[in-house]
């Protein structure tokens, strides 16, 4: 069964979707029984990668929402386009509305069935969910780890603090993502906030320039000359590479664990 990673954010725009593809490119190899992670534009505003790097949206987000209502989640990889950089996602379309109601289809009790498929399905997935809000909830409670992304100043900061009793229902399996230049180390950031788990991530625009579309370009995950951002995300997807899926099998796999057969 693949592992969930919910990534989103609480207001403004402080890089979820970068931090998102950045980890799916810095991903182990070695991880995974070698299968690369998944990346899914879950966010209710719509996507933004067809658009940038000129692909469709079909398949997409839509197609694996509607697997939701069906007896088999096959339609993920079936959904999946390679990115420039060797990433493979998801893409959803730019409307709100079929994008909103996607997410809510994948936010009730079946979505995560949908998302890691089978007992013998092997891999991660990334969803990136924008900035959160109440339709997204199903997946973040559900998500074996939920990375919240945010700038390193103190108004950022403090819109995290503000929502931090939303956090409730997930403050286990919270991260939280402190993107660019902060004045504060993470322990302090950890005992201001109440977030156990902090992490501090370098921003560079020249990993940020190609996984926007702006400009071609590798990403160098290891050896002298990888960009910050990168080595970065390296070490974190190692950790979130490494750490075993808790969470209760959804109720659909297992029925398939148990010999169901539908």
């Amino acid at each position: 069964m693949r592992r969930l990673f919910a990534i989103g954010s609480v207001a403004g725009a402080p890089g979820a979707t970068t931090v998102a593809l950045a980890l799916a490119a810095a991903w182990p190899r070695d991880a995974d029984g070698g299968v690369r992670p998944v990346v899914i534009e879950a966010g209710i505003w719509g996507g933004d990668l067809a658009a940038r790097f000129g692909l469709p949206h079909t398949p997409g987000l839509l197609d694996v929402a509607a697997a939701v209502r069906q007896s088999h989640p096959g339609s993920l990889l079936g959904a999946v386009h390679e990115l420039p950089f060797g990433v493979r996602a998801v893409l959803a379309t730019a409307e709100r509305g079929p994008c909103t109601e996607a997410v809510r289809l994948l936010s009730t009790p079946d979505g995560p069935w949908v998302l890691r498929g089978e007992t013998r399905d092997q891999g991660s997935v990334l969803v990136d969910v924008g900035r959160i809000t109440v339709e997204p909830q199903g997946l973040l409670e559900t998500a074996d780890e939920v990375l919240l992304v945010a700038r390193g100043g103190a108004e950022s900061l403090a819109h995290v603090y503000a929502h931090r009793s939303h956090f409730s229902a997930f403050a286990g399996r919270l991260r939280l993502l402190v993107v660019g230049p902060c004045p504060y180390g993470p322990e302090e950031i950890s005992t201001a906030l109440g977030v156990e788990r902090v992490t501090l991530l370098p921003w560079d625009a020249k990993t940020a320039v190609v996984l926007n579309g702006s400009r071609e370009g590798r990403l160098p995950a290891g050896g002298f000359r990888t960009p910050p951002l990168m080595a970065a995300a390296g070490k974190l997807a190692e950790q979130m590479s490494s750490q075993p899926s808790e969470l209760p099998l959804p109720s659909h796999t297992a029925a398939v664990a148990e010999g169901s057969d539908w």
